[in-house]
């Protein structure tokens, strides 16, 4: 998990709202270690009045609770709000609260049993377009991962989409080496890749960019060169 992205969790607050007391204590146990302040509810009305009085960044809220569910908070919540972002959590996968959650503009949508990592990673997914990521490869060249651009000098390099695509796979796979079978899987789909096909890639790759970032392990695959 990207430590660059977690830090931008500091500038927002979040309300949690979960009618089980271990699994709130354990959520909020979790998000107060990433975010500015952390609000805890147990029910709806409850997280409602919350709402109103701190208006946090984000709301977090489970959608099976009793009296009222999850839904019914959100709904009241879009009546005045839309720019929050919402994340629900349920322990079913049905299709019954779909048409709601499409509705009421939810971001973000995630599945009970929810441990630590995975309650970060809905987090971050519903706040992709808020967080920003620049993976820096010297001082004058960076991809921002917003906007899916490289710099150099703050000026846009012209790359095509399968160029893009592999900077962003070097960068999730880093720590190791990117794999002939993983780059066939990710930047040729259902075509299959000839290693002519990729050596003229990477050729243009390289011609395309200031600088080479990325090293040949001969029989295996590239990996990302590092630049700390």
């Amino acid at each position: 998990m990207n430590k660059e992205l977690l830090e931008q969790l500091k500038n927002f607050t979040i309300l949690c709202v979960e009618d089980e007391e271990g699994i709130r204590k354990r959520f909020v146990n979790t998000l107060k270690y990433y975010f500015k302040e952390v609000y805890a509810a147990s029910c709806v009305d409850e997280g409602y009045e919350l709402y109103l009085e701190y208006k946090p960044s984000i709301i977090l809220s489970d959608i099976e609770m009793p009296n009222k569910n999850g839904i019914a908070l959100i709904e009241k919540i879009r009546k005045k709000d839309l720019s929050s972002i919402v994340i629900m959590v349920t322990a079913y996968s049905n299709e019954e609260y779909l048409l709601d959650l499409i509705n009421l503009n939810i971001n973000q949508y995630i599945l009970k049993p929810v441990n630590s990592e995975t309650l970060l990673n809905g987090i971050l997914k519903a706040l992709v377009k808020k967080l920003t990521l620049k993976i820096h490869f010297t001082e004058e060249l960076y991809f921002d991962m917003s906007c899916r651009e490289l710099f150099y000098n703050d000026e846009i390099v012209n790359l095509r989409k399968r160029d893009k695509d592999f900077i962003v796979l070097l960068y999730e796979n880093k720590n190791q080496v990117l794999t002939y079978s993983l780059i066939e899987e990710h930047l040729w789909k259902d075509k299959i890749m000839s290693m002519s096909a990729l050596k003229t890639f990477i050729k243009e790759f390289r011609q395309r960019i200031p600088f080479d970032i990325i090293t040949n392990i001969p029989q295996e695959g590239y990996k990302l060169k590092n630049f700390s």
